[in-house]
C-alpha cells in the first residue's frame, strides 16, 4: 500500500513549462532508488525536449512551487514529469 494519497494523473500537458503530477506508484519507485542509492538507469526529456540517458544514483526527491524533481548524483536535477523510464520501468506505464 502506497504511504502517498492517490491523486489522478493529468493528462499529458502541450505546454512543456506546466507541471502534470506523476503517478503515486512511480513516486514509490523513485523513492526506493533514492533509499537505496543503487545505480540507476534513467531516461528522460531535458529542457530542449530531447532524450537523455542517465546511469547514476538518485540522491533526492524533492518538491518545489508545486513541483517535483529528482536529483542524480551526475549532478542532473529532473522535473518527475520528464522521466520517460527508470530501470525499465516507464512511466507511461503508471
Amino acid at each position: 500500500m502506497s504511504k502517498w494519497p492517490r491523486i489522478p494523473v493529468a493528462a499529458m500537458n502541450t505546454d512543456p513549462r506546466a507541471y502534470s503530477p506523476i503517478s503515486c506508484e512511480f513516486h514509490d519507485l523513485l523513492e526506493t532508488r533514492a533509499t537505496t542509492h543503487a545505480v540507476t538507469s534513467v531516461v528522460f526529456r531535458n529542457d530542449a525536449g530531447d532524450v537523455e540517458r542517465r546511469n547514476a544514483v538518485v540522491n533526492d526527491v524533492f518538491a518545489r512551487n508545486g513541483e517535483e524533481f529528482l536529483v542524480l548524483d551526475s549532478g542532473d536535477t529532473v522535473r518527475l514529469d520528464r522521466l520517460l523510464e527508470v530501470d525499465g520501468e516507464k512511466l507511461a506505464d503508471y
